[in-house]
């Protein structure tokens, strides 16, 4: 569990960007409130369209799954293509969660192509993401498209981890906080208060996906931050206390620990680290000073 107080979010105020100077994160500033909280860390990986066979997955799962250990400081899942899941949820043999990287709203229809969440869930799936940056640029896949993906994965009693972020000019012109209160607000309509501990954020800021570029531990403590406040907004302090919020964006072995130090960072969304078991298993045992407290 992470457990902080104030005086730890009181450090990141007025914190700047690592790579433009000035940036005030679209005018939602301040620092979040919360007094104490204790949220279970989430460290998730996300193959993409990787790796290129069915022996390939069960090998990498196999190595992955190997990591995860009882001394291991958080829940663990990774999000595979559509085409593995089966064969990574026997590999890894419940010691972590295999999910899916996207799904369709529609239950059943003429929609070639499409997966459901029924029939996800029907293989035991029970997490898959909504929002992936690289869904909404390439997909065009729209707020709206996004927030009735998160709806039907609701009602059909699975959990969601809603992607948000900014794109490098929306950070160059300082929309930062702005996107992600657009992204958070269209992508949660409809979701209750009481159905937000099956919702997960995660912020990936669309500049450090793939790049090898990666906010700083205290850039992306700021803008989780702001997340967290809009969450607030949204549905109250105790809600938003209790949501993880995850960073994804150019993670690996070597950032993870500074980036889980921060008290609004409760977990990562793992791309390209992913795909390496040794690298992954390092991330998923990372090394927090707040992990003792």
């Amino acid at each position: 569990m992470k457990v902080s107080t104030v005086s730890l979010l009181a450090a990141t105020v007025g914190v700047t960007s690592a790579f433009t100077p000035g940036h005030s994160f679209g005018g939602i500033g301040r620092p979040s409130e919360t007094a104490l909280f204790e949220r279970k860390p989430f460290i998730t990986g996300n193959w993409k369209l990787n790796p290129s066979t069915r022996d390939e997955a069960v090998e990498l799962a196999t190595g992955i799954a190997n990591a995860v250990n009882p001394d291991s400081p958080g829940d663990v899942a990774l999000f595979v293509p559509f085409p593995f899941i089966e064969c990574v949820q026997k590999a890894v043999d419940g010691k972590l969660s295999v999910g899916a990287e996207m799904v369709t709203p529609e239950i059943a229809g003429a929609f070639t192509g499409g997966i459901s969440s029924g029939m996800l869930k029907s293989i035991g799936v029970e997490w898959a993401l909504a929002g992936h940056s690289e869904r909404r640029t390439i997909n065009k896949e729209t707020d709206e498209y996004i927030n009735a993906q998160c709806l039907k994965l609701i009602e059909q009693g699975m959990s969601v981890i809603l992607c948000i972020g900014e794109t490098d000019a929306e950070f160059e012109k300082d929309l930062v906080g702005d996107v992600c209160e657009v992204q958070l607000k269209k992508g949660l309509a409809g979701i209750k208060p009481e159905e937000m501990d099956r919702v997960v954020i995660a912020y990936e800021p669309v500049w450090a996906i793939g790049t090898g570029k990666v906010a700083t531990p205290e850039i992306a403590q700021r803008v989780h931050s702001i997340c967290r406040n809009i969450l607030a907004d949204m549905y109250g302090q105790n809600i938003a206390d209790g949501t993880r919020i995850l960073y994804g964006g150019s993670v690996s072995d070597e950032t993870v620990d500074g980036l889980m130090e921060q008290p609004d960072i409760d977990g990562t969304l793992v791309g390209g680290a992913s795909l390496d078991s040794a690298k992954f298993g390092r991330i998923i045992n990372f090394e927090s000073v707040l992990q003792a407290a």
